[in-house]
C-alpha cells in the first residue's frame, strides 16, 4: 500500500457528455450530499469515458460518507434504499423522487487479499481507494463541479492510450488473479498498436498467470467474451495463448492456431459472436466441453460452438453457395420443432456459421431476411396413410424432409407422401430408403 500522500493531478472538463448526466434527481442527490459535509465524486470507468468523449452508459459513485452515514441521511431524508446485499462491501443504491437509481460506494481499502477476493476495511482517504484499483486509466475521480482527481497518471496513460497497473502490476495481480483478463480487455479496447503491451507487465502476467486456476469459471468467461470482441480481440487473444501461455487455464486448446481466429475478427469485428471467434480453436469435439466445463457455458453458447464445429467443413466448401446455408437453417429450423428447444435461434447460428465460412454480406444479408418454407409433412399425416404411431414415424419424416430438400423445397404434401412406399420400415428396424438424399446443394 502506499502511505506516503501524492499531490493529485487536476484538469477540468466541462464537456457535452458530462453535462448530460445533470438530472434533477443526481442535483439533488449531490447538493444532499454537500449540505451533509460528505464528499460525492464519480469514480473509474465513467470518469474514463467522459475523458474519452464517451458519455457513459453506467456511473458508480464513491463517497468518504460510511454505510451507515449514508442509510442515516437516506432514512431522515425519506429516500428508498435498495439491494442493501452490498453494504458489506460498502456499497449502497439509493432511488431518488421514484426515478432514477445511484449506487454509491464508501473509499475503502484491501485488509486481506486471496487473490480472488479482498477483506476490506472503510476510509476517508481518496489516494488509498484509488491505490486499490487495478489500471491507473480506472483509478480516477470526477467532482461533480468537472475536476478530475488523478493520483496514479491515469489521464496520462489515456492520451497515450495505454494500459498500466496501479503501483506494482505484480502485487495487484497477486490481489486478484482476474485482473490479468482485465488488463487484457481494456488493452484491446483502448490501445492504439496491438503490440504496445510494456515487458514488465507481460512478464508480470507469466509470472502470475497460474492464479487463474483458482478463479470461478463464471468470472473467466465474462471477462473472455469482452476480449474476443473487443476492437483488438484477435490480437490480444494471441498474444494471451502464444505469449503469456494462458490457454490451459481458460480451459483452451494449448498450441492453438489463432490466424483463423483474427481473420475472422478483422472481418466481422464488432458483429461476430466470441463463441464463433473461439470455434476457430477447437480440433476436436471433446475440446468443446473441456472448455464448457472451465467456463460454465450456456446451452445456447455451447451449442452453438458444436452446431460450428459439426458444419463448418461443410461451410467453408460451400462458402459462395447460399443454397447450402439454406437448407441447414431448414434443418435447424425443423429440429428445433421437434425438441421444442429455441434457446437460440436457428438463423443467428446459421448465419454465425456463415460468418464463419467468411461469405460474402449481400448472403449474410440474404439470410437474415429470408424466409423459410414449411415442410408440408407431419406425422398426421402418415397416420391418415395407414402409418402407425412410433419410432419409425420421425425415421419416415427424415427421408421425406431429404427428399423435399432435393427437390429445392418444390415438393407439395401429396408428391411428397407418394415416396411413403418407396421407404422400407418396420416398427423394430430402422427404416431404409431405396434412393439416397443429402441435406446440402444439388
Amino acid at each position: 500500500m502506499i502511505s506516503e500522500p501524492i499531490t493529485p493531478i487536476i484538469q477540468k472538463i466541462d464537456t457535452p457528455q458530462f453535462k448530460a448526466l445533470f438530472t434533477p434527481e443526481l442535483v439533488k442527490l449531490n447538493d444532499l450530499f454537500k449540505t451533509n459535509n460528505f464528499q460525492l465524486r464519480m469514480a473509474g470507468g465513467a470518469v474514463r469515458d467522459l475523458l474519452m468523449g464517451i458519455k457513459p452508459s453506467d456511473v458508480d459513485f464513491a463517497t468518504n460518507a460510511t454505510p451507515d452515514e449514508m442509510k442515516e441521511l437516506f432514512v431522515r431524508e425519506g429516500i428508498r434504499m435498495l439491494n442493501k446485499n452490498g453494504e458489506e462491501h460498502g456499497t449502497i443504491t439509493c432511488r431518488i423522487d421514484d426515478k432514477e437509481n445511484f449506487e454509491i460506494t464508501t473509499l475503502r481499502i484491501d485488509i486481506v487479499c486471496d487473490g480472488r477476493r479482498a477483506k476490506i476495511e472503510f476510509t476517508t482517504n481518496w489516494q488509498l481507494d484509488a491505490n486499490r484499483r487495478d489500471l491507473t486509466v480506472n483509478s480516477l475521480f470526477l467532482d461533480l463541479d468537472g475536476t478530475v482527481i488523478d493520483y496514479f497518471g491515469g489521464i496520462k496513460d489515456l492520451e497515450k492510450r495505454q494500459i498500466v497497473f496501479v503501483g506494482d502490476a505484480n502485487q495487484r495481480i497477486q490481489e486478484d488473479y482476474l485482473r490479468i483478463l482485465r488488463y487484457f480487455r481494456f488493452f484491446g479496447r483502448l490501445a492504439l498498436d496491438d503490440e504496445a503491451h510494456e515487458k514488465a507487465t507481460l512478464d508480470a502476467i507469466i509470472s502470475n498467470g497460474g492464479g487463474l486456476k483458482d478463479i470461478s469459471g463464471e468470472r473467466i468467461w465474462m471477462e473472455l467474451k469482452k476480449i474476443c470482441v473487443g476492437r483488438l480481440g484477435g490480437a490480444v487473444l494471441t498474444t494471451m495463448l502464444k505469449q503469456c501461455n494462458l490457454a490451459s487455464l481458460l480451459g483452451l486448446p494449448e498450441n492453438a492456431d489463432t490466424a483463423y481466429l483474427c481473420s475472422l475478427h478483422k472481418r466481422y469485428y464488432p458483429k461476430i459472436e466470441a463463441m464463433t471467434l473461439l470455434s476457430s480453436l477447437f480440433i476436436e469435439m471433446e475440446q468443446i466441453e473441456i472448455f464448457h466445463k472451465r467456463c460454465k457455458l450456456s446451452y445456447a453458447e455451447r451449442t452453438l460452438a458444436e452446431f460450428i464445429f459439426e458444419h463448418r467443413d461443410g461451410a467453408k466448401k460451400n462458402a459462395s453457395s447460399i443454397l447450402f446455408f439454406k437448407n441447414i437453417l431448414l434443418n435447424e429450423e425443423r429440429l428445433h420443432k421437434l425438441t421444442r428447444k429455441k434457446v437460440q435461434t436457428s438463423r443467428e447460428k446459421v448465419i454465425e456459421l456463415a460468418k464463419y465460412a467468411m461469405v460474402d454480406d449481400e448472403m449474410i444479408n440474404e439470410l437474415n431476411i429470408w424466409r423459410p418454407p414449411i415442410f408440408p409433412v407431419g406425422g398426421v399425416d402418415l397416420m391418415h396413410n395407414n402409418i402407425p404411431p412410433g419410432p419409425h414415424v420421425k425415421q419416415i419424416l427424415d427421408h421425406l424432409f431429404k427428399i423435399w430438400i432435393e427437390s429445392g423445397w418444390m415438393m407439395s404434401k401429396e408428391e411428397l407422401l407418394t415416396h411413403v412406399n418407396d421407404i422400407e420400415w418396420d416398427e423394430k428396424i430402422r427404416p431404409r430408403c431405396k434412393r439416397k438424399h443429402s441435406i446440402g446443394t444439388k
